[in-house]
């Protein structure tokens, strides 16, 4: 089964990406203070967070959406990458307090495991390995 090379790529940069947002939703609230003193206070900016978000969200179902209908039709990483989403969304709308350092970077950690799925599940689709056919097939053209 034929995959396109740039939804792996995609993935890379999703896994990245998402790392990157985790680590970023817990030490900026710890580091707030000090960021403007690096030239670094755009980080904290609510506008910033929110395009982030939001090219995160394409990227994600664009490379996972891709990958769903052309190579491994496993739906994991897509829920996973919606759950990483909503924990996001809950933590910075409706979650204060220490508690929003917890729940976001842990919805970061969910999208990127989503990407890393994703990743796998199309890798091993194109190699034909079993491992993680658990209930799928794919008809092979030769």
């Amino acid at each position: 089964m034929k995959h396109p090379r740039h939804s792996s790529r995609l993935d890379n940069v999703g896994m990245t990406a998402s790392i990157l947002c985790a680590v970023h939703c817990a030490l900026v609230p710890l580091l707030i203070t000090s960021l403007p003193l690096f030239g670094l206070g755009f980080l904290a900016n609510p506008w910033f967070e929110w395009g982030m978000i939001t090219l995160a969200v394409f990227v994600g179902f664009y490379a996972i959406g891709i990958s769903y209908f052309r190579s491994h039709h496993r739906i994991l990483p897509a829920v996973l990458l919606l759950g990483g989403f909503l924990l996001i969304i809950i933590g910075h709308v409706y979650v204060k307090s220490w508690r929003e350092a917890i729940i976001v970077p842990f919805g970061g950690l969910l999208i990127a495991t989503a990407h890393f799925f994703n990743y796998k599940y199309t890798s091993i689709c194109r190699a034909d390995n079993t491992l993680f056919h658990m209930k799928h097939s794919h008809p092979h053209s030769h």
